[in-house]
């Protein structure tokens, strides 16, 4: 079978299509969720903990869906954490307080990391290696895009009617249209009851591999948090600097249009020079990026360092992803990689903690810095673990 015919017939279908309409309508929801709560009551402090609590929910679920996946299979497992999905959105729909409110974007949360888990599974065991990179690649890609989609979706839907939390209404459609198409879908068929290893052992496994998780662990940490710390500190400069928000909007999301454009050429380079090309030079580009920031006093050098951030960032679109596919046991990778994917959301959760403390003490230049610094320091551990832990043929 030929790599393309593979791509459409077997990875597309199964995991892109499902991917892209799930996190459309998560795209959608997430810009609203702030100004719901605000219309709800809530005050600032619980504005940023209730938008908060999809990544909190994510974080939260990451190991124990590893095993629920082993248990399940892939597809059983994002068809139920779809449906899981849907209950948190009625809840959201029907909230009548922020409380109400956050408890539901929690649950929303942790069948996210479900579902996510269960994508990233079933392509780490379908995929023969050749093609593992690219495949994980487009995947992160599909995410992304329809990050990118579901927020103009929203726009419309507020067109429509003035109530907000219609987007909720959104994603439930969504998240039930992506369970139409995995019941159109053969099972995947590659955990589940066909798994050698019993479900059971999803501890040991992380026992077992404590040494790979500390260290891998670490640089997935740094990535995610450079990433996140990317998507917050951007506009923040853009505020210091005194730039128009309509100004600030275009770039960033010209910006945005260039990381998704590389996510397969992201693949590409992975498979065919192997992971070191895309992590090391990312994270060396993320890193110099932030130190960059100190330089931003007007729109162009905005404009090119967020362009440049950007170019980072997409030549290692599904980095985190592959990683932890060439990293986790066969059979049975399910809960190996629900610990892996803690680490990524972890860093990710912390990077933009980490940027508002910084800058709160010293200031968003020093922020940038002091984020550069950590890039620069996962940037050598990648450089010294990659090539300890991934064989050699991807390494």
């Amino acid at each position: 079978m030929g790599e393309r015919s593979f791509e459409l017939r077997t990875v597309a279908l199964a995991a892109f299509g499902p991917t892209l309409l799930f996190s459309t309508g998560e795209g959608a929801i997430i810009p609203m969720i702030p100004l719901i709560a605000a219309d709800q009551g809530a005050d600032l402090g619980m504005l940023g903990l209730i938008a908060a609590m999809i990544m909190v929910g994510e974080l939260v679920g990451n190991l124990p869906s590893g095993a629920l996946v082993h248990r399940l299979g892939e597809r059983r497992a994002m068809i139920g954490a779809a449906i899981v999905s849907v209950l948190g959105l009625v809840g959201c729909y029907f909230s009548t307080s922020p409380w109400m409110l956050g408890a539901s974007v929690f649950l929303v949360g942790l069948s996210t990391a479900v579902f996510a888990l269960a994508r990233h599974a079933y392509i780490t065991t379908a995929v023969p290696l050749r093609y593992r990179a690219r495949a994980l690649s487009v995947l992160g890609g599909v995410f992304r895009g329809g990050y990118f989609i579901g927020p103009f979706l929203a726009v419309l839907v507020l067109m429509v009617t003035p109530d907000k939390r219609a987007v909720f209404l959104l994603h439930i459609a969504f998240a039930l249209a992506s369970v139409i198409l995995l019941l159109c879908t053969k099972d995947l068929g590659t955990s589940g009851e066909g798994a050698a290893e019993p479900a059971h052992q999803g501890l040991l496994t992380l026992v077992r591999h404590r040494g790979v998780l500390v260290r891998m662990g670490a640089c997935a940490a740094l990535i995610g948090g450079l990433r996140a710390s990317r998507m917050v500190v951007l506009p923040m400069v853009a505020v210091a600097a005194g730039l128009p928000p309509s100004t600030t909007a275009l770039i960033i999301g010209i910006a945005g249009g260039i990381d998704f454009a590389l996510s397969y050429t992201s693949g590409q380079i992975m498979d065919r020079f192997g992971r070191m090309w895309a992590a090391v030079p990312s994270m060396t580009g993320l890193a110099v990026g932030h130190l960059a920031l100190f330089a931003v006093d007007d729109v162009s050098t905005f404009a090119i360092v967020a362009v440049f951030l950007a170019l980072a960032n997409g030549t290692s679109s599904g980095i985190l992803m592959t990683l932890g596919a060439d990293l986790a046991p066969q059979p049975g990778p399910a809960p190996f990689l629900g610990a892996w994917r803690f680490t990524g959301d972890f860093g990710q959760a912390v990077g933009p903690v980490t940027v508002s403390g910084l800058t709160a003490v010293a200031g968003i230049g020093f922020a940038g810095a002091g984020m550069g610094l950590l890039g620069l320091l996962g940037a050598g551990l990648l450089l010294r673990y990659v090539p300890r832990y991934v064989p050699r043929a991807t390494g």
